[in-house]
């Protein structure tokens, strides 16, 4: 039988943009040409190929046909069925949706955290929704997060009639650890890759057969571009979960961008531990509560 189709919730008459950030919502309430322009599209887009790990230059680029390595990046297609997608965002759109930046809204299932000053407090933190006790079991049948242990998850609920996105940007080390780990529910999108750094990327010619032959092995680079006028794009199936680790994880940005959102979108994103926290580390203590709050699974959003 078919899973019954998850309507979107009504669209908002107000948003929660702060400074630069807007959504569609606050822009026809000012009007006119705004100062907060959008950064301009990247000069050079390469396509994520998840079967080799490979980045390739988009058809009918400058650099059609060239490739670079883009480590760190795991995609498990299919990681929950349709009727378990529907049923967890029927569950999340019982409790309430806050608004948040940028035409997005979210629950938080973690403690309450002040980065800047590294300060964190675990009133009301009573762990991860009950629904999300088979996710994380499931997820501990993969090599790759057999060892992962949650202690916070974020839902991001994306809509195209409020002009959802979410810019380029870093998740926090300080406090969450090497994987980052998202759940892409009700639609498809694509996650934008960029790095805002000096210097520049060794390109190698994709042989031909491409991209099987990538694994094969590729010819010496012989051409290079700017970091900064690079964007990989990785395309997020609908019901995909994915994985970043390493420098996908530490040095590449990744953002959400606005026309890559045509549909009601759920984005269901698991935070693990810093060293820090974890046994041996200066805060293990504090890591130990969290933990054991967050795999109760008796959590409400914060």
């Amino acid at each position: 039988m078919a899973a019954a189709v998850v309507a979107a919730p009504e669209v908002l008459r107000e948003c929660g943009c702060k400074g630069v950030r807007t959504c569609l919502l606050c822009e026809r309430q000012r009007g006119g040409d705004p100062p907060w322009q959008h950064p301009p599209q990247k000069t050079h887009r390469f396509i994520y190929y998840s079967d080799t790990g490979w980045a390739v230059g988009a058809e009918e680029s400058d650099f059609e046909g060239w490739a670079f390595p883009f480590p760190g990046v795991t995609l498990l297609e299919d990681f929950v069925t349709r009727e378990e997608e529907t049923e967890m965002v029927q569950l999340m759109d019982r409790e309430p949706w806050k608004l948040s930046q940028s035409g997005r809204r979210k629950q938080d299932y973690g403690p309450k955290v002040n980065f800047r000053k590294q300060k964190i407090k675990t009133a009301g933190f009573c762990g991860l929704p009950s629904f999300s006790r088979e996710v994380v079991r499931r997820m501990g049948l993969y090599p790759i997060l057999e060892d992962f242990r949650p202690v916070e998850q974020c839902n991001l609920d994306y809509c195209p009639e409020r002009g959802s996105a979410i810019d380029p940007h870093l998740d926090d080390t300080w406090l969450w650890g090497e994987r980052l780990v998202s759940l892409n529910l009700l639609s498809p999108t694509v996650l934008s890759m960029s790095r805002e750094v000096p210097g520049s990327l060794l390109l190698c010619l994709a042989p031909s057969g491409f991209p099987e032959a990538l694994v094969e092995g590729v010819m010496a680079p012989s051409r290079s571009v700017l970091c900064q006028e690079v964007e990989v794009a990785i395309a997020l199936p609908r019901r995909a979960l994915l994985v970043l680790t390493g420098a996908a994880r530490h040095q590449w940005q990744h953002a959400i961008h606005r026309r890559h959102i045509e549909a009601r979108r759920v984005c269901v994103t698991f935070r693990e531990l810093s060293a820090d926290f974890c046994p041996g580390g200066k805060q293990q203590e504090l890591g130990q509560e969290l933990l054991q709050l967050s795999l109760s699974f008796q959590g409400r959003p914060m």
